[in-house]
C-alpha cells in the first residue's frame, strides 16, 4: 500500500517545531533503515520525558513516514487543537468503551490504511528510578497481533535530560543530544493465529519491551535491570511497608503505655 502524503497540517507543525528542536538539542540518530518504506506498521517507543514525543517525532518525520500518535478522543473536538489533531492524522482512543479491541479500532484502521502508528507501550512516562523502560500495557501488542503488521522498536534518550521526567523546567545548558535508535521488526510470529488471552498479550508485550530495552542499553552503554520496574507491584509493596510501619508504631505506643498502667495500679493498692 502506498505511503500517505504528509499533508499541510503535519508540514505546518514541522515548521513550528523543528527550529527550536534543532537549536535546543543535537541529534544522534540510527536505524532509519528499519522503518518500512511502504505499508502500515507500528513503532513502539520508550517514554521518559514530556518533550520526547517531539524529539522522536522529529526523527520519524525525517524518515518520510510520519507517526500517528494515539491521543484521548476528547482532544479531537472543536477549536484549533481539534483541527490540528485531525489534520495531522492523530489517532483518537475511545477509552470509555468496555471492549478492549474497540478502544484501539482507530489504530487498527490506520495500520490497515498503510499508516505508521506510534505507541508508548508504558502508557506514561517511566517511573523507574534510573529511567529504564517499565512494565507496559498491552495495546501495542493487541493491535500488532490483530493486523500482523511490523512492530519497529525505538529507543530514545536525551530529551529526558532536557526536561527530566515529571519536571516543569527545561535544562537548556549544556546543549543536550537526542539519541534515537530504531531496531529491526520484533518477531511476534509465534503469537499469530492464537487466542488473544491476557497471558498471551502480556507475553507479546514483554517481547516488544525487551527489544526496546536492548536498544536503550546500546544507547546508554549500560545494562538495564533484569526485572522491569512495575508501578503496580511498587504500589502494593508501598502499602505493605506503610501497614508494617503503622503496626510497628502502634506496638511501640502500646508498649510505652504499659509501665504507666502498672505504676498506677500499684499506687492504687
Amino acid at each position: 500500500m502506498p505511503r500517505r502524503r504528509i499533508g499541510f497540517w503535519y508540514r505546518f507543525a514541522a515548521v513550528l517545531c523543528k527550529p527550536p528542536l534543532v537549536v535546543l538539542i543535537k541529534r544522534d540518530w540510527g536505524g532509519m533503515e528499519h522503518i518500512p518504506a511502504e505499508g502500515g506498521f507500528i513503532t513502539a517507543v520508550n517514554h521518559n520525558s514530556q518533550v520526547d514525543p517531539f524529539a522522536y517525532g522529529h526523527f520519524q518525520y525525517n524518515t518520510g513516514r510520519v507517526p500517528r500518535f494515539l491521543a484521548k478522543s476528547s482532544l479531537f473536538g472543536k477549536g484549533f487543537v481539534g483541527a490540528a489533531m485531525r489534520g495531522t492524522g492523530q489517532i483518537p482512543v475511545y477509552r470509555e468503551t468496555t471492549d478492549a479491541l474497540s478502544a484501539f479500532r482507530a489504530a487498527i484502521d490506520a495500520v490497515e490504511r498503510g499508516e505508521c502508528v506510534a505507541f508508548y507501550p508504558e502508557g506514561t512516562i517511566t517511573r523507574d528510578p534510573d529511567q529504564w523502560p517499565m512494565t507496559a500495557k498491552t495495546g501495542a501488542a493487541r493491535v500488532a497481533l490483530q493486523t500482523q503488521c511490523p512492530v519497529i522498536p525505538v529507543a530514545q534518550w536525551g530529551a529526558n535530560e532536557l526536561l527530566p521526567p515529571y519536571a516543569k523546567k527545561l535544562r537548556v545548558f549544556p546543549r543536550k543530544t537526542s539519541h534515537v535508535l530504531a531496531g529491526p521488526p520484533v518477531d511476534l510470529t509465534r503469537f499469530y493465529g492464537k487466542e488473544m488471552s491476557p497471558d498471551l498479550l502480556k507475553e507479546a508485550t514483554e517481547v516488544i519491551m525487551a527489544d526496546i530495552t536492548r536498544l536503550l542499553e546500546q544507547i546508554r552503554g549500560a545494562q538495564a535491570p533484569v526485572t522491569p520496574y512495575d508501578p503496580r507491584r511498587e504500589r502494593i509493596e508501598q502499602r505493605r511497608r506503610t501497614a508494617a510501619e503503622t503496626h510497628e508504631l502502634e506496638s511501640q505506643a502500646e508498649s510505652a503505655s504499659e509501665p504507666k498502667v502498672e505504676q498506677e495500679e500499684g499506687q492504687g493498692t
